[in-house]
């Protein structure tokens, strides 16, 4: 028997279109429409406690969640490729709460603080795509980029979360010196460590004359034993194809000083939504 309440459920509330355009997702992780436009709905009240719960904001679980709720064509958000993140969860925001936010800034020349209403429709506008399409050429090398996915990304996050923090109490831990001192030498290996799997995640395919290489331990074991200018050029590429599809500052202007000065708009999970 169908529910009579059926056509009182939420409906769409917006349409977004992907930076990725649909590209880089794993077959099944996406159900794209031929206009290539996502139906958004607003949150329902478990959604929003869903997003409340501390661990799942931390460990990702309750991004994902709401996203599959609020997104369903995106069937797998931990495969979502990361270039979508921001345009998904703004467009949830507009669904569920309208295209105002209210931010807090506070002027860098003066220390005066304001409230300034972002419409977050103009956030989506102006939101870049990063071509991943466009390979770097090294000599005989060919590399061929991809965003990472959401998984990956929270993974990595998590790990230099942790390590930050060991070492932001480890001065007043109370270890003796040696010890300390080991520690802070392992945990920033393991720094440098996620650091270069990020970057091996960000690598699609590296191309020879005689080979083309896809494994993802042949790629990290490149990176590994490179040419450090071969690895500066790979790293610098990959930050640039990430800051292109990054949140644009927004540009404000003082109202007690008249300073110009720029805000970066953050998506804090823990106030974004609500």
């Amino acid at each position: 028997m169908t529910n009579p309440l059926t056509k009182y459920f939420r409906q769409p509330s917006i349409f977004i279109k992907l930076p990725s355009g649909g590209k880089h997702y794993p077959p099944g992780a996406l159900r794209l429409p031929d206009n290539g436009e996502l139906p958004v709905l607003p949150m329902t009240a478990v959604d929003e406690i869903t997003y409340r719960t501390p661990d799942g904001l931390f460990n990702g679980s309750s991004t994902v969640e709401v996203i599959r709720s609020c997104v369903p064509n995106i069937q797998d958000p931990w495969n979502m490729p990361a270039m979508d993140l921001d345009t998904v969860l703004i467009g949830i925001r507009i669904a569920s709460y309208g295209h105002d936010m209210d931010i807090n800034t506070t002027c860098p020349s003066c220390a005066t603080e304001a409230e300034h209403r972002l419409d977050l429709r103009g956030v989506l506008d102006r939101m870049e795509k990063s071509d991943y399409d466009r390979p770097m050429k090294r000599g005989d090398l060919t590399i061929y980029f991809r965003p990472m996915t959401y998984q990956q990304i929270n993974a990595n996050n998590a790990i230099q979360f942790e390590e930050q923090k060991m070492l932001n109490i480890l001065p007043d831990s109370g270890i003796d010196t040696d010890k300390k001192t080991q520690m802070i030498s392992e945990s920033f290996k393991k720094i440098t460590e996620m650091t270069i799997n990020a970057l091996a995640q960000g690598i699609k395919v590296i191309t020879t004359p005689d080979a083309q290489v896809t494994e993802p331990q042949h790629i990290l074991e490149f990176l590994h034993n490179c040419d450090r200018s071969v690895f500066d050029a790979i790293r610098d590429a990959i930050l640039a194809l990430k800051a292109a599809n990054e949140i644009k500052p927004l540009r404000l202007k003082c109202g007690n000083c008249s300073h110009e000065y720029d805000q970066n708009i953050t998506l804090d999970m823990s106030n974004f939504f609500g």
